[in-house]
């Protein structure tokens, strides 16, 4: 369709929310954007693609804070016809429209996107955000990486790359100039406590294991979704397939930032037997998810959640709440409930543009109010968890 590989086909996106504040891990250097998303999977989501991209006769209105796609499709076509930069005009478009979750894309950094949700990239293992002064400060470091051996820190202010000086980039820019083929050095300038860096490291292919099983003390069995990515649904599912019979499970989505929508309803499915996941709206016309079949319906169970559960990861714990399937327990979800579509523009780049959104089976809008869990936990959620566990039955 786009003439990208592996591009998604529909989107329901976290992002900067402040754009020159701290951002929310929309880009992060490690993974590129891809992990860190809600996204159909290109042959997951054919119909909803289907329906995205056949241009209808007539559409309907758009909603008041999205913009215009061919406004900004002409946008990015005058611009390359005057030798400007079609990414920049488009943005600039998107922008002025209002709507907070557009973006526009460079070949490059989708490309980047299409590879995070196999859940692997190459780069150097770090996860970068921009600060309030628009210094890019490493937030994370990959236990194991290229960025781990060389002694890179969480805190790590970074100046340059290879000599292009990255205070006030774009973290998406920084991703770029960090990505690369494998086996290639990189040299990454730091700023530590006041003193300056320089530390040269070689670009390696990555991969973040997306789910993660371990089971308590006391029997529970904890389910760690760390993102949506290809094939992390179906994780779920074997895990709660492989719990002791009648024990209970944690499903963690916290700091979950989304993923791929069908391995959000794949991971739903675990515990549902049919019905109804969520339903969303493409400019208008309203569309439903459904649960598989044969999931485990009687385990007790309990969603972990935070202000860092997004997206994809909203859409699970709406569902699972709203159909009397697990007691939520945490702090108040993210609320990020809008769709986006890609739209390729004439220069390549490719932009990302809200549509519409979804709700819960209640029919709730998680947009910007996010889930309330049933119990709220601050600290020591997982042993407050477990009292709700013992509530529903398990335990001595």
């Amino acid at each position: 369709m786009l003439g990208l590989p592996s591009i998604p086909a529909f989107c329901l996106r976290p992002r900067d929310l402040r754009r020159g504040a701290v951002l929310t891990l929309a880009f992060l250097t490690a993974v590129g954007a891809g992990a860190y998303t809600g996204c159909w999977d290109r042959e997951e989501g054919a119909a909803a693609a289907a329906a995205l991209t056949g241009a209808p006769a007539a559409e309907a209105p758009r909603e008041a804070g999205t913009a215009d796609r061919d406004a900004v499709a002409r946008a990015a076509a005058e611009a390359v016809a005057e030798g400007k930069s079609g990414k920049k005009a488009a943005q600039e478009v998107v922008s002025r429209s209002g709507d907070r979750w557009g973006t526009v894309y460079d070949q490059g950094e989708y490309a980047a996107f299409a590879e995070g949700l196999d859940g692997h990239w190459t780069g150097v293992g770090v996860w970068a955000q921009r600060a309030r002064d628009g210094m890019i400060e490493v937030d994370t470091v990959q236990p194991g990486s290229p960025a781990a051996r060389a002694g890179l820190l969480a805190g790590d202010r970074l100046l340059s790359v290879d000599g292009q000086a990255v205070t006030g980039l774009a973290v998406a820019d920084v991703v770029a100039l960090l990505r690369g083929e494998a086996g290639t050095p990189v040299v990454l300038n730091l700023s530590r406590n006041g003193v300056d860096l320089t530390e040269t490291v070689r670009r390696e292919q990555l991969r973040t294991e997306p789910v993660t099983v371990r089971r308590r003390p006391d029997g529970v069995t904890v389910i760690k979704v760390a993102s949506f990515t290809r094939g992390s649904g179906e994780r779920v599912r074997a895990a709660v397939r492989a719990a002791p019979p009648g024990a209970g499970v944690m499903l963690d989505l916290r700091g979950n930032p989304g993923g791929l929508v069908a391995e959000a309803v794949t991971a739903a499915s675990a515990f549902l037997d049919g019905g109804l996941v969520a339903t969303y709206d493409v400019r208008g016309e309203q569309r439903v998810l459904h649960a598989a079949p044969g999931g485990d319906t009687t385990r007790p169970l309990v969603a972990l959640v935070d202000g860092g559960t997004m997206s994809a990861a909203e859409l699970v714990t709406g569902a699972l709440q709203d159909r009397g399937r697990a007691v939520a327990v945490g702090s108040r979800t993210f609320g990020k409930g809008s769709v986006q579509m890609p739209t390729e523009l004439p220069d390549g780049s490719v932009a990302e543009l809200t549509v519409g959104t979804y709700r819960t089976p209640a029919g709730r809008s998680l947009d910007g109010g996010g889930i309330t869990p049933d119990v709220t936990a601050g600290d020591r959620v997982e042993e407050r968890a477990v009292t709700v566990l013992g509530g529903l039955g398990v335990g001595p």
